[in-house]
């Protein structure tokens, strides 16, 4: 069926359009924006280099970066099987916050008394110190999988929820109110209005809940478990492997980056609209 525009429309003399940029532009565009923290970071690296060079400081104290990289490649299978265990606490903890975080944000927006309830008790939950909540989640849960995923999930829940509950009371009111106008219910308006308003905020909630999950993940097994980069590092820590503590340190970043980054890439296929969007409002 052929659409005819408005002689309003056609009198403004639209531009065609133009073809799409082409594919390496984005993939050149990102490393230019990524250059300078590149640059930065290495900078930095040479200087620690000269400097434990020039110094002569003992490794036991500052290794130099060679050194970190030969000793964390000679470890790597050690280091290897406790990443893996940090990466399941990381993922089963998150895992299990992201759905407590769905569940609950659909529930408060759909009731606002429930919101009035929850989002308090949600913002008094960040006030209690997670270093004085890892210890007791050993002592009553032991050294198992439970206390840490309870940890990553503790670390993670709040801004996610917040992040949802917030882009769902962002939801343009108006649209609601023409489908409501066309006999809508309310599940239809969270599902065509409040809920794709929403997808931009919690994919910025997610970024953050996912760097905080590797860190939780690795606080709570410095405090206690068998096995993990935290006790890793509390193990070498102890037996003055300064080497081998960075090199786990490294490594946790790593994932850390690869985490954050996958985001990303879920949200272009979930949400590829999210992405213009925000390219266009910082436009």
């Amino acid at each position: 069926m052929n659409i005819s525009l408005p002689r309003s429309t056609a009198a403004r003399g639209n531009p065609p359009p133009t073809d799409p940029p082409p594919a390496g532009g984005s993939g050149l565009s990102t490393i230019g924006r990524l250059m300078p923290a590149l640059v930065t970071l290495g900078v930095l690296v040479v200087c620690w280099q000269v400097y434990v060079q020039i110094s002569g400081i003992r490794p036991q104290i500052l290794p130099s970066p060679m050194r970190v990289l030969e000793q964390g490649w000679a470890h790597r299978d050690e280091i290897a099987v406790h990443a893996a265990a940090t990466l399941q606490v990381t993922a089963t903890g998150f895992a299990l916050s992201l759905s407590l975080a769905w569940l609950l944000a659909v529930v408060v927006d759909f009731s606002p008394w429930l919101r009035r309830a929850f989002v308090p008790l949600f913002v008094a939950s960040q006030t209690v110190p997670i270093i004085a909540i890892a210890p007791l989640m050993v002592i009553w849960f032991g050294f198992g999988l439970l206390p840490k995923v309870l940890v990553v999930a503790l670390v993670t829940f709040f801004p996610m929820a917040i992040g949802l509950i917030e882009g769902f009371a962002a939801a343009d009111r108006e649209a609601g109110a023409l489908l409501r106008s066309m006999g809508a219910t309310r599940v239809q308006v969270f599902r065509y209005v409040r809920l794709p308003s929403a997808i931009p905020r919690f994919f910025t909630a997610l970024r953050i809940g996912i760097t905080y999950a590797v860190v939780g993940a690795v606080f709570a097994e410095y405090v206690g478990a068998r096995e993990g980069l935290g006790i890793y590092m509390s193990l070498q820590k102890n037996s003055f492997r300064t080497d081998l503590v960075l090199a786990a340190v490294f490594v946790t970043a790593l994932i850390s980056i690869a985490l954050y980054l996958l985001t990303f890439v879920v949200e272009r296929i979930v949400a590829p609209w999210s992405r213009a969007e925000n390219r266009s409002g910082r436009d």
